[in-house]
């Protein structure tokens, strides 16, 4: 248990979030609303309801909730309603900037247009500005499905790339390495965008996808890829190219007892620039504070290793040298008062 950390202040200290999925930041509440509002019948009928549904223990099981979901998000207004309800969540968490991940196929797919999505959630990002939190889109490929959905997923959002800034991959990896998408990495980057990649924990061929998404696909980021610790060539390179890694506790907690913790604080001791973040915060009990909290305290962190994760935050975001600076700025005067 941490003696130096407290909840107000990992709560408190200013921090960017990498890792968050919009879709997974559907709270019950926000789910039923727009259920009701939509006339969408999701089998649920009480905030209670929709809690007890929230079952999973592993990525398939959570994935089989997670999608059905989304049923809910019909209209560029729910949208907006979703992007917006999590801003304020991390505006209460001192979030100064954010990346947030999107999943336009699990839309699309369903007869939603591009169009609808993009639109709701960046007007959100733009409001955003009103609760002093920086807010970017990053546009995700379903790893499992096809490349040419994700081919034309690409073609599709490129005439909004003043919308977002990035691509990423996520859903399930089982049999869908990030090589499976070498292709719309190439376009993407050709059109400008940072590029990051799912590795999740404990994956099959996990070593395997992490070396593909680094040394292939030439990725920036690896989101959770604390499976890299493995192979010590994979953690030199990380640290010496300066690729962040996105860590998320809470999530990690329902895969594996120890978090990861243990190879968060193993990468922090080799100058890895690992963050934490929250990843489906509505689903995994918790927002970007009460993940370094929970890490903090079940590892004894010390203020000065919880201050380097969010310092880390800023240094791997897809932000100008002047806003880093700012921003870190604002995090040593906050740390010098508390």
């Amino acid at each position: 248990m941490s003696t130096e950390v407290t909840q107000a202040f990992t709560h408190g200290f200013p921090k960017a979030e990498l890792h968050l999925h919009i879709e997974g930041t559907l709270e019950p509440d926000l789910k039923l609303k727009l259920a009701q509002r939509n006339h969408v019948d999701i089998g649920q009928h009480t905030i209670e309801e929709v809690q007890k549904a929230y079952q999973y223990d592993d990525l398939a099981s959570f994935l089989a909730v997670y999608y059905p979901a989304m049923n809910v998000l019909q209209h560029e207004q729910d949208f907006y309603d979703l992007a917006f309800a999590y801003l304020q969540r991390a505006a209460a968490n001192n979030v100064r900037h954010v990346e947030i991940f999107f999943d336009p196929q699990a839309h699309t797919s369903r007869g939603i247009p591009f169009k609808t999505v993009i639109d709701g959630l960046y007007r959100a990002t733009v409001d955003a500005r009103a609760l002093n939190v920086d807010a970017q889109l990053i546009l995700c490929f379903l790893r499992d499905f096809s490349k040419e959905s994700a081919r034309q997923t690409l073609e599709t959002a490129l005439p909004y790339k003043d919308k977002f800034i990035g691509i990423g991959l996520d859903s399930d990896e089982h049999n869908n390495p990030p090589m499976k998408f070498a292709r719309q990495y190439e376009d993407a980057a050709a059109a400008g965008l940072h590029l990051t990649a799912h590795c999740d924990i404990d994956q099959k061929d996990s070593i395997e996808h992490i070396r593909q998404a680094l040394e292939q696909l030439d990725v920036e980021r690896l989101d959770h890829g604390t499976n890299i610790v493995e192979d010590p060539d994979l953690v030199q390179l990380v640290a010496r190219k300066g690729i962040g890694l996105t860590s998320c506790p809470l999530s990690n907690s329902f895969v594996s007892p120890e978090m990861k913790g243990k190879e968060v604080l193993d990468l922090l001791a080799q100058h890895v620039k690992v963050s934490i973040n929250s990843d489906d915060p509505a689903y995994f009990g918790g927002y970007i504070g009460d993940n370094y909290y929970a890490l903090a305290d079940k590892f004894n962190l010390t203020k000065a290793q919880v201050v380097q994760l969010a310092r880390n935050s800023f240094e791997t975001s897809w932000i100008s040298a002047t806003q880093k600076a700012l921003y870190l700025k604002e995090l040593d005067a906050y740390v010098a008062t508390h």
